[in-house]
């Protein structure tokens, strides 16, 4: 991306680098949407259906489905079908565990709901950052490892990514609606866009078979799974009690394996706003404008 100098000014720039801060707002509005991105890209995938660890399948072995059985007469397939829908329902929940996109490990801990409000936190290649988004405006918060981690993934060059780091230390990255990659990093808390990819694809949800009963946070739960070729295996955990939400769905095996835990249904998400003197608002980043 060519550097841009609005207005025809000339801009001091910090440190040997030539980027204005025009152009330094765009490419961190970029990197963390990338970063974002890759986040939310991950939570759906093990939704695409898993498979427990060793740990989880001796639990789920030793585990008692409640009696009467609420799936007795359905199928795995009719099974997912009940959790899917269930799930779609919901006007809240929370994710959090750990998936791999790119060989990249990404932890996370995320609570949104139906008006585009949410709160958690990430952790990539050994940084950390806070996710906050309300009345469609998003906040994010990171060190300086999430920031240079995320960067570098997305091929930012070096002089970019110290002047990014420069800017943001400390303070909150403020993205309004309209703003570069705006509507991609607002998409990780879109919560029925998410819902949404959940049950797009049913022909995934199609030659399942029921796993070993278990049980999620104290929850019993049905298991089904969903085997491919080249050893891939997704296994789907639904609620045996109260509504069929997923509570958990796992996969290993191919390229993006992953665990996410779903909880917190249908409870009220609570976004604490940043101060304004803590945050970096893109709109004031003209040259000649303070941040």
């Amino acid at each position: 991306m060519a550097p841009s100098t609005p207005h025809g000014r000339t801009t001091p720039q910090p440190r040997t680098t030539s980027i204005t801060p025009r152009h330094r707002a765009r490419t961190a509005a970029a990197a963390v949407c990338a970063a974002a991105t890759v986040a939310a890209a991950g939570l759906v995938a093990p939704a695409a259906w898993a498979q427990p660890g060793p740990a989880a399948a001796t639990a789920a072995t030793a585990a008692l489905a409640p009696t009467p059985d609420p799936f007795e007469n359905l199928t795995a397939d009719q099974i997912a079908d009940r959790g899917v829908d269930a799930t779609q329902s919901a006007t809240s929940l929370r994710m959090t565990g750990r998936v791999v996109s790119e060989d990249q490990p990404l932890d996370i801990d995320i609570a949104l709901d139906d008006k585009n409000n949410c709160t958690g936190a990430m952790k990539v290649g050994g940084g950390k950052a806070e996710l906050r988004q309300a009345d469609r405006i998003t906040y994010l918060k990171g060190d300086e490892k999430f920031w240079r981690t995320s960067m570098t993934s997305q091929g930012v060059p070096p002089p970019q990514i110290d002047a990014t780091i420069e800017l943001v230390k400390g303070r909150w990255l403020k993205i309004t609606p309209g703003q570069a990659g705006s509507s991609d990093l607002s998409g990780v808390c879109d919560l029925d866009a998410l819902l949404a990819d959940l049950g797009d694809d049913k022909g995934e949800r199609q030659g399942l078979t029921r796993g070993p009963d278990a049980e999620v946070r104290g929850t019993p739960v049905a298991t089904v799974v969903k085997k491919k070729p080249g050893g891939e295996t997704t296994t789907v955990s639904v609620a045996q009690e109260g509504k069929p939400y997923i509570l958990k769905m796992v996969k290993t095996g191919g390229d993006e394996p992953g665990s996410v835990e779903l909880s917190d249904y249908d409870k009220p998400v609570k976004v604490v706003v940043p101060p304004a003197d803590e945050t970096v608002d893109l709109t004031k980043l003209d040259p000649g404008t303070p941040a």
